[in-house]
């Protein structure tokens, strides 16, 4: 395991950064210098603490993981990673029993429920229902000083609850996880693309940005495209489709990755 580095530039304000995201893995960190949590933990727990200390962060630091839904790839590290550092894990009562099996004995668990705000420490945290062939699937948002960031991935169609809560963020990780064209003549079979395409599936390029028009404003800053399907869809189409919705506003795009740490996104609070 590499050395823990020193104490980073961003330590004491409102980062974000995707630690891993796309079909075999998914998490991000978030911290407003105060408190410091994951959402999700879908790589194994070693492969997370090797990314964490790569950028520097302690886990020791983490005071918390919340968990949007119990797919393999949202919850591979959570049980690991709680006993390990005694960390305690945000969760809804149908998630725990869905994923129960994955996660194994978790010594601290907090249960939320979507639509009721809960804080974790100094963040403000909204759960909200996202449309997804999961027992009860999340989005979130996160405040802090009155800056907010939403999370809005693993949803077949944004309905008009998911637009509503990620008005009137600085930040916003949204999925763009295909390419209409590139999933029906891709190679997966027709009943998974059926899936993919469903409305508990997983948003397109076009559906992303579509998403994002209706929801755009000044005080949003940065876009991360998140859970990009490796054989349906590539950086290129999704930054291309999904800029359209923001010409004339001064917003920049990225897109995670699923192979290494994203840049650390920095917020004014």
């Amino acid at each position: 395991m590499p050395a823990v580095l020193d104490i980073p530039a961003f330590k004491n304000r409102f980062s974000v950064s995707m630690l891993a995201s796309g079909s075999k893995g998914n998490s991000i960190y978030i911290s407003d210098g105060s408190t410091s949590i994951l959402v999700d933990a879908g790589l194994s727990g070693i492969e997370i603490e090797r990314r964490l200390q790569l950028k520097g962060i302690n886990p020791h630091d983490i005071d918390a993981v919340l968990v949007s839904h119990e797919h393999a790839d949202h919850i591979s590290g959570v049980g690991v990673l709680s006993r390990r550092f005694n960390l305690p894990v945000f969760i809804s009562r149908k998630t725990e029993t869905a994923a129960a099996s994955r996660i194994g004995t978790i010594p601290r668990k907090k249960y939320f429920k979507r639509g009721s705000q809960f804080t974790i420490k100094t963040l403000t945290i909204h759960p909200f229902s996202t449309s997804h062939d999961a027992a009860d699937s999340s989005g979130f948002t996160l405040s802090s000083n009155g800056t907010k960031i939403g999370i809005a991935t693993d949803l077949g169609i944004a309905t008009m609850m998911v637009r509503e809560h990620l008005k009137r963020c600085s930040l916003i990780i949204l999925e763009a996880n295909h390419d209409t064209e590139m999933l029906i003549n891709g190679p997966y079979p027709w009943h998974l693309k059926q899936r993919i395409k469903s409305r508990t599936g997983h948003l397109s390029n076009s559906e992303a940005k579509n998403l994002l028009k209706d929801i755009i404003c000044n005080k949003l800053r940065y876009v991360i495209l998140a859970h990009l399907s490796e054989s349906n869809n590539n950086p290129e189409k999704a930054l291309k489709v999904v800029s359209e919705a923001i010409t004339g506003y001064k917003v920049q795009i990225d897109v995670a990755r699923q192979d290494n740490n994203g840049q650390v996104f920095i917020l004014d609070t």
